[in-house]
């Protein structure tokens, strides 16, 4: 049955919650936190269990594509990537998707489980089961899961199901049991402390934010409650009278929660009774995380005296020490470029630091100091008024853009791998220890001509070494 099932994962977020960890460029659900795998890898191994490398769809947008292809490499190389030309909150990437994977379908029908890519579920027998039930009454409701909680969580949506009552056809036949699946009475927004307590003695769920729907029900609601989003895809993908670019240009940005969940009559919940966790916050993250008997995470470098209840977090690099005397129930995350310390309960205001440094236009809001190109990806390690140096690394068969710089010249000295150089008219090869010079204005480009990653130490001087002083000729990756 769940043979013929797709899967939509929606990976286009930008994890700001979770800074300085994750980055816009570089967010949440694309860092190997758990056994090196991402939350983006994990999903997509789930969806696996239900749906074939040739139905599963992945929505994201063009700063993380190559990340995406990158990370599923190997796995599920039959995934279709589906790239948005903006983003404009969940109900437009999934309406994207549905329609997508229905021109797929001959019959334009099919049944789609919805996940996000930032999730840490479990993949046990309960969430085999609660995806046959979804998938059972799929024709007839869009269904949600709802997470049955383990304790009164303040920063969850809730669903309150009619309890008592099953979901029903249309010629009030029950869909599926009374256990498995209820109709949903009514969305709550996240609740104080006293309130989310008496949730769960009323048995609501938390609002886990994924969705198996049919596609034909599905854009009869759309049509029915989002009459202007359903008529700008329409305009797509039936009329041919817009373009995919021109449609989210136009589409509001709505959640599908607030578009079509909390508006439909035709809403179920299907219970997901397996550990769930959205890593909304870095207290989140810590819960999950493994710790030590003082209850501190378990962080290479990290020397407690007298501290416990810690989440420990250093990305600086072999032979950085964090030493913690008398800290308890802290949040201490250590990057390249930024140190975050706050209470873990305060985590969750990290977003309002983001904010800040965008507004101030301070690229650490967007950028680790290791950023991640189509190519493979480069460390910053060192900038100063006229130089800046960098360690490269190129991944076999991949290649830089043919390039050149206006205000800067280049330094190349190769660490380790083959390399094939253009500089100008001349093509040659750099092997372990060679070097090469690259004058300003000369067009150039670097390829990994070997079997194993290049490595290459960057040398920039000029007076502007900014990374928008790149002039692109010709590029493997389409960003001429």
């Amino acid at each position: 049955m769940t043979e013929y099932m797709h899967t939509l994962i929606l990976a286009g977020g930008s994890g700001t919650r979770l800074f300085p960890l994750s980055r816009e460029h570089y967010p949440k659900q694309f860092i190997p936190l758990f056994d090196g795998e991402s939350l983006f890898q994990k999903t997509c191994h789930r969806a696996l269990r239900h749906s074939k490398p040739e139905s599963v769809w992945i929505v994201t947008n063009e700063k993380h594509a190559f990340l995406v292809r990158d990370q599923v490499a190997g796995f599920c190389d039959r995934c279709h990537v589906l790239v948005e030309p903006e983003g404009k909150n969940t109900l437009p990437a999934i309406v994207f998707g549905m329609h997508e994977i229905a021109r797929a379908e001959p019959d334009g029908l099919a049944k789609v489980a919805i996940f996000p890519s930032d999730h840490l579920l479990g993949s046990e027998e309960a969430y085999d089961v609660a995806i046959e039930e979804a998938f059972s009454c799929a024709d007839q409701y869009l269904v949600t899961f709802g997470i049955v909680p383990d304790c009164p969580h303040t920063g969850y949506g809730y669903i309150k199901p009619a309890l008592n009552s099953s979901a029903v056809s249309g010629d009030g036949e029950p869909v599926f049991g009374p256990v498995c699946g209820m109709a949903v009475e009514r969305f709550v927004e996240k609740p104080d402390e006293a309130t989310a307590e008496q949730y769960i003695r009323d048995g609501y769920f938390w609002n886990s934010g994924m969705f198996l729907f049919e596609t034909g029900l599905f854009f009869e609601e759309v049509a029915a409650h989002a009459p202007e989003v359903a008529e700008i895809f329409d305009a797509v993908y039936h009329n041919q009278s817009l373009t995919i670019a021109e449609a989210f240009a136009k589409v509001p940005k709505v959640s599908v929660d607030y578009g079509i969940m909390e508006k439909t009559s035709r809403a179920a919940v299907v219970p997901l009774g397996v550990a769930w966790n959205d890593l909304g916050s870095f207290d989140a993250l810590y819960s999950v995380l493994e710790k030590d008997e003082a209850g501190n995470t378990l962080a290479a470098g990290h020397r407690a005296l007298g501290s416990s209840g810690n989440l420990v977090i250093s990305e600086s690099g072999a032979g950085r020490l964090i030493a913690t005397i008398g800290c308890t129930d802290m949040a201490i995350v250590d990057t390249r470029d930024a140190l975050l310390i706050c209470p873990r309960s305060e985590s969750q205001q990290v977003g309002t630091i983001v904010s800040a440094l965008r507004d101030a236009g301070d690229e650490r809001a967007l950028l680790h100091l290791q950023v991640h190109r189509p190519w493979g990806s480069y460390l910053e390690l060192e900038k100063h008024p006229g130089y800046k140096i960098k360690r490269i690394t190129v991944l076999p068969g991949r290649r830089l853009s043919l390039q050149m710089h206006h205000h800067r010249s280049e330094h190349w000295v190769v660490v380790s791998g083959t390399g094939r150089v253009l500089v100008g008219e001349k093509e040659f090869l750099l092997r372990q220890g060679e070097s090469t010079f690259v004058p300003s204005g000369e067009m150039h480009r670097l390829e990994n001509v070997g079997k194993l990653p290049l490595e290459i130490i960057e040398v920039q001087l000029g007076e502007y070494v900014g990374e928008d002083d790149i002039v692109r000729f010709e590029d493997d990756f389409e960003r001429v």
